[in-house]
């Protein structure tokens, strides 16, 4: 299935890929990149989903799309005659899982002319031997390898055995807010309502919020998302003795516009690589309390523009939450500085400027070998 729409001629023809069945966090950032890469840049929107495909493509007008077969040797075969047909000068993948996009990634390196960038959105480290194996292979193969984040490349150059600094650091990057969006909305009864955003499942651990919250009065928490976790985070709410402190109203299309409700950020994720609803929160000026997992240092400086905790680390949470919550100085300190460094380092347009400059880069240099690779460096 195909669906196209009129593209203007431009200087550079790139093609974004993506495999992903839903829209997540990964899938929001590329369609924050194609709506702020630069207007003489004809984008083609490629995956398997059409809803995926749509919501992406809708952040840029006049965008093409086109969607093919997800699995199979059908599949196989249509990506290889589309991507030959289209011959775009850079191949965009943005890959959810380090073993995703495996057979686009075949279909792009067949490509005689293009070059092939690959974005790995999450570290993550496989324990199949066949999928281990045939991501090093795929990446070895790419003309660059991106990661979201420090901290995220080498962890993607250990787990693949891909050779030191050969992955490169591209934060994920978001929209600046409106005024209205970073307004200061306090709690009239001198309450402290914390807000957090995700997938209500084990790896986002809002368990361990919960269990935190419960050992601090006065203390609210609304979380934005939806998921499986769903009855087991409301059994333990009540089992906790905060029900009435706990609100999970599920997703909404625009969770920046309930920031400016919340006096505080808490993302208590076991794994991430560098979160979105991390860099809306210091955009919104909101203090932040993170776990040292992924990227998130980079943004989160300890002390500076929020505050660190150890993954599953509930004692932690809470000491945090007190702290921030008798000290509403130190949470306006907090906020304003990581609003500055957000607004420094994690818009949506450094991180198109910077993709740009990959894209130009690989352009300029011979294309990587396909067939044969250089041993990796040490």
């Amino acid at each position: 299935m195909a669906l196209f729409e009129s593209s203007a001629y431009s200087s550079l023809q790139v093609m974004v890929y993506t495999d992903a069945m839903g829209i997540g966090g990964a899938e929001l950032s590329l369609g924050h990149l194609i709506a702020n890469v630069s207007s003489d840049i004809a984008v083609t929107v490629v995956g398997v989903s059409p809803q995926v495909v749509d919501a992406i493509a809708a952040q840029r007008p006049c965008t093409e799309r086109i969607v093919l077969p997800e699995t199979g040797f059908q599949s196989l075969v249509a990506h290889i005659a589309t991507f030959h047909r289209l011959k775009p000068e850079i191949v965009h993948f943005n890959l959810c899982t380090p073993w995703a996009c495996a057979i686009g990634l075949v279909a792009a390196l067949s490509l005689p002319n293009s070059r092939v960038v690959r974005v790995d959105q999450l570290p993550l480290r496989t324990t199949d031997a066949i999928e281990l194996w045939r991501t090093r292979a795929l990446s070895l193969r790419v003309d660059a390898h991106v990661a979201v984040g420090d901290a995220s490349a080498r962890r993607m150059e250990d787990f693949y055995a891909l050779g030191r600094h050969t992955v490169l650091s591209v934060p994920n990057g978001v929209p600046e807010p409106s005024m209205h969006e970073i307004a200061t909305t306090r709690q009239p009864d001198g309450t402290l309502l914390v807000g957090s955003v995700g997938r209500l499942d084990a790896m986002k651990a809002h368990d361990v919020l919960l269990r935190a919250i419960a050992q601090v009065e006065d203390v609210w928490v609304e979380i934005l998302g939806e998921g499986e976790q769903r009855a087991a985070l409301e059994t333990l709410a009540v089992e906790l003795g905060i029900g009435d402190r706990v609100s999970l109203p599920g997703w909404i299309e625009q969770p920046r516009d309930r920031l400016p409700n919340y006096d505080l950020f808490v993302l208590p994720s076991r794994s991430e690589g560098f979160p979105l609803a991390i860099v809306e929160a210091m955009l919104a000026a909101r203090p932040v309390i993170a776990t040292r997992v992924g990227s998130i240092a980079e943004a989160v400086i300890h002390g500076e523009t929020g505050l660190l905790i150890e993954k599953s680390d509930v004692d932690g949470l809470a000491a945090a939450l007190r702290s921030l919550k008798d000290d509403p100085a130190l949470r306006d300190r907090l906020g304003q500085r990581g609003r500055d460094v957000a607004m420094a380092e994690f818009t949506a347009s450094q991180m198109a400027k910077r993709y740009e400059e990959i894209w130009q880069k690989v352009l300029s240099i011979p294309r990587s070998p396909r067939l044969s690779i250089p041993r990796p460096r040490d």
